[in-house]
């Protein structure tokens, strides 16, 4: 299915890092403390459980904001009213925005090929420990690509679009990267993987999309 997106790209005054991402999202958030789509979060603290529709993004040195569907409308209130991106306190002043609106494929297609571009959260606690517990490379990675097989029907499901074919994967390199998220040390994967299944660029997958985790782009 065609899904609207839009992508928001801030050109900054200063070099901006991948672990500056959740800075980010925390400034835009409480600048828009009143929309929820920025932050995730519904009254008292509440967490929205569904495929976050605003992601951020530091990609090549450059923030990048993602606005899927409704989450568009919030991402041009970023580019009416925002110009400086304050964190690490400092001012970080917004010289360019580019924006690219477009209509994306979401759905089973003919093997794509897929590299990410920052680590892939892929395990919680209970998939951790069976991660371990496995050993051998073959067994893990053929957990890894059951779980990335339910990530991509999870969203599949929050985006409302139907699958009707199996979806098939194939890990192609992966290594593990030691990465933290709200400072807390994660495991995360690097690599390639093949997928039958049309996945936007700059999209993530996995835990912790939408400060930056699990970001894919298509290589083939």
């Amino acid at each position: 299915m065609e899904i609207t997106s839009i992508e928001l790209w801030l050109g900054t005054a200063s070099r901006v890092s991948s672990t500056d991402v959740e800075k980010i999202r925390g400034y835009i958030g409480n600048t828009f403390i009143e929309d929820p789509l920025f932050h995730n979060h519904k009254e008292k603290d509440k967490l929205i459980y569904r495929y976050p529709v605003v992601q951020y993004k530091v990609i090549n040195c450059i923030p990048l904001l993602i606005g899927i569907n409704e989450g568009i409308d919030s991402l041009w209130k970023v580019f009416e009213d925002i110009s400086v991106l304050n964190f690490n306190n400092t001012k970080n002043e917004i010289f360019e925005k580019e924006t690219l609106l477009k209509q994306v494929m979401f759905g089973i297609s003919r093997l794509q090929i897929y590299t990410f571009q920052s680590p892939w959260l892929a395990l919680n606690k209970q998939n951790y420990e069976k991660y371990l517990k496995l050993g051998n490379w073959e067994k893990r990675k053929e957990l890894l690509e059951k779980i990335l097989i339910g990530n991509i029907l999870s969203i599949s499901k929050s985006l409302g679009y139907t699958v009707e074919q199996e979806i098939r994967t194939d890990i192609k390199y992966f290594k593990e990267v030691h990465t933290t998220l709200k400072g807390n040390p994660m495991l995360g994967f690097l690599g390639s993987f093949s997928l039958n299944f049309k996945f936007p660029d700059y999209w993530g997958i996995g835990k912790s999309v939408s400060r930056g985790f699990g970001t894919i782009k298509n290589i083939l």
